[in-house]
């Protein structure tokens, strides 16, 4: 295609165009009807120059033009909150129940690597010595140690909010980084299997893994589950790049990329969930069955919500994307 051409053949629409955005009054029945029809074939030749001709110059300003006709036509919408309580009845357990064959299998795996490192290191005196010297193991695992203060070391909300900001940045890079063939979303997940089962294997060769579990389970079972959930889904993004199915690459990256970034928002409710259960009830007086009971409880109507909810939403045709009227315009394949 010769763009000098092109340029020169449809700049008059695209002026025209311009000019009607610019109106400051109300437009007349056949200025509507323009507005619209102008619209479309702009929509059209910005297609067809990022396809053929790709000018950053024009494409930018064509870009905008068509956004802002887009906006005129369609209307500005703003958000309410039936749309957050859509979101959180609908589209982000969806998108957890529809990411299930992915974050599953990443928490069996995981949990087995975690288990597996914690006995080795339990049951090999050598390995813990290259961890740390004998005074500071002891230091890590007795009664009142830092595996016990640590979970009181600062006043509840304060720790609270620390421990949610922390997981929820982990669970925002799992996500957003497994566009890069989620190798990224691999080595976060190592990191913190090594750190649960340097735990788990340090408090069991110090005879104490009762109370490491109950320090552990209240908070961790639903702190972890969105953790695989964010890695799942991480992984999940990465191999669309591989394999983007009967979509083009293009289409499935902002689909998923889109869901993916939804996702982030409701894992990070749920990451406050458990940050507020290890900063008030890890660290309480309640017996350790009452903490592990109300982290069961937890992670139980997490799931439930997710395979309930976000079942019969998915179902129903909900992938947790944004709506169709929110996406970015497609252009017709024909002028």
């Amino acid at each position: 295609m010769d763009l000098d051409v092109f340029v020169s053949a449809h700049r008059a629409e695209w002026d025209r165009l311009d000019a009607l955005l610019q109106r400051q009054r109300r437009l007349t029945g056949p200025e509507v009807d323009e507005l619209v029809s102008l619209y479309q074939r702009t929509a059209t030749h910005l297609s067809l120059i990022q396809s053929s001709a790709p000018d950053p110059q024009l494409t930018g300003r064509l870009s905008q033009l068509v956004a802002r006709a887009r906006g005129a036509v369609t209307g500005t919408r703003r958000a309410s909150w039936r749309d957050v309580t859509r979101f959180l009845t609908h589209g982000f357990p969806a998108a957890v129940y529809r990411s299930r064959h992915w974050w599953v299998p990443t928490a069996l795996l995981s949990t087995l690597i975690a288990a597996l490192l914690g006995w080795w290191i339990g049951t090999h005196p050598e390995v813990q010595a290259s961890i740390a010297a004998p005074s500071e193991l002891r230091e890590l695992t007795r009664p009142g140690g830092e595996y016990e203060s640590y979970y009181s070391s600062h006043p509840a909300a304060s720790f609270a909010a620390q421990v949610w900001t922390n997981n929820a940045q982990a669970a925002a890079v799992c996500l957003v980084m497994g566009v890069f063939l989620g190798l990224p979303v691999i080595w976060i997940l190592l990191l913190n299997m090594l750190n649960l089962g340097i735990g788990f294997g340090l408090m069991s060769a110090a005879g104490r893994l009762d109370t490491f579990l109950g320090l552990v389970l209240p908070h961790g079972l639903l702190e972890l589950t969105a953790v695989f959930v964010a890695a799942g889904t991480g992984l999940r993004l990465g191999w669309t790049l591989i394999d983007p199915g009967p979509r083009t690459r293009r289409t499935a990256l902002a689909e998923e990329g889109r869901a993916a970034i939804g996702m982030a928002i409701g894992l990070a409710l749920v990451l406050f969930v458990a940050g507020a259960i290890e900063g008030f009830v890890t660290p309480s007086g309640l017996p350790t069955w009452a903490r592990i009971t109300i982290g069961i409880v937890a992670e139980l109507v997490f799931l439930t919500y997710v395979y309930v909810l976000g079942g019969r939403a998915a179902r129903a045709g909900e992938t947790g994307d944004v709506g169709a009227d929110e996406r970015s315009a497609t252009g017709p394949t024909a002028a």
